[in-house]
């Protein structure tokens, strides 16, 4: 396969077929942990992936449980905009991969997708790049650089900015409607709260955490995922990172759910029948590499979906109605 130049698929303009054709279609599936892992999974299944296509992903919780008897090849963290860790997973990729296996390369970011999309290219697989649900109003960076450097036919989740470069295809929040009411939380009984504040390195949510204690009560009982933003100074149980089945089994048992805007963990909350409390992280905080997280926020607030607030909104009267909510599939589900 080296040296051919086969782009992407020739049917790429239509709106939500297949990306690739063939009817068994072993794919190179490359993206970040977290959100970009968990919408590659939805679309990797909705793009009908064969059992042994290749996944490459970082080691985490999240990619053991979501990936568990799947072809995986494992590479070092990438963080957002390093560039020397995007040339060393390339060279991971290049030593450990034979292009022959493939039929085609599906990436979602973000910066592994880059070294993921350009090995493909190198060795001639048909290469296909869904920008994130959250990029509600134009691509990301790793997307404007995929599009620039040519790495892979482009596809937006959201037709408002949908054009003949980033061609539309549907969105995987679009399986959800508004939740219907469950039953009926006074603020003032006590929860069984779970916070999740996601993965992302190096960044923490301090102002999630510290408003979260400032509304608690004595009888809540609260887990938290705390991830980056380590604290000893917390009420209930607390944990770097828990396992992907872990998570959903105490956001079950949990009454209230409250997770940061990223969409991975939104995705699982829904798909779980739960309705979170969704709180987006601020880059004038230092709580991200950018304001992505109020794009999927707002998509949230103005679908109706789940309850998104903003930190200092966060009340007890927003912890009662989420616990008084379930979600609802869309009827084309």
């Amino acid at each position: 396969m080296t040296g051919e130049n086969r782009t992407g698929p020739d049917h790429a303009d239509a709106a939500d077929g297949p990306f690739f054709s063939g009817q068994r279609k072993r794919l190179l599936l490359v993206a970040s942990t977290g959100g970009h892992l968990s919408q590659l999974v939805r679309l990797a299944r909705r793009e009908g992936a064969a059992d042994d296509s290749m996944w490459v992903t970082f080691d985490s919780p999240q990619s053991r449980s979501m990936l568990a008897g799947k072809r995986v090849t494992l590479v070092d963290y990438v963080a957002p905009r390093d560039l020397r860790g995007t040339v060393s997973a390339y060279r991971r990729l290049e030593a450990a991969l034979d292009p022959a296996e493939f039929d085609g390369a599906l990436s979602t970011g973000a910066a592994v997708g880059l070294a993921g999309l350009a090995w493909a290219r190198r060795h001639g697989l048909p290469r296909v790049y869904v920008e994130s649900v959250s990029r509600t109003d134009g691509p990301s960076l790793t997307g404007r650089i995929v599009r620039r450097l040519g790495l892979a036919s482009t596809y937006t989740q959201h037709r408002s900015w949908a054009t003949r470069a980033w061609r539309p295809t549907a969105s995987v929040l679009q399986d959800f409607d508004p939740p219907n009411p469950y039953f009926r939380r006074k603020p003032g009984q006590s929860l069984r709260i779970f916070v999740t504040l996601g993965t992302i390195r190096p960044y923490r949510f301090d102002r999630l955490v510290d408003r979260v204690v400032e509304i608690s009560r004595p009888g809540d009982e609260i887990v938290w995922q705390l991830g980056e933003t380590n604290r000893g100074d917390l009420p209930g149980r607390a944990h770097e990172l828990i396992g992907a089945d872990e998570m959903l089994d105490i956001a079950k048992a949990s009454d209230v759910v409250i997770t940061h805007s990223g969409v991975g963990t939104i995705l699982q909350l829904l798909d779980a029948g739960i309705s979170p409390v969704v709180v987006p992280r601020r880059r004038a905080h230092g709580e991200h590499v950018d304001d992505h997280q109020l794009q999927i926020w707002r998509l949230l607030r103005d679908s109706g979906i789940a309850f998104p607030v903003e930190v200092d909104e966060l009340t007890r009267e927003t912890l009662a109605a989420s616990a008084s909510a379930r979600p609802r599939r869309s009827e084309q589900a």
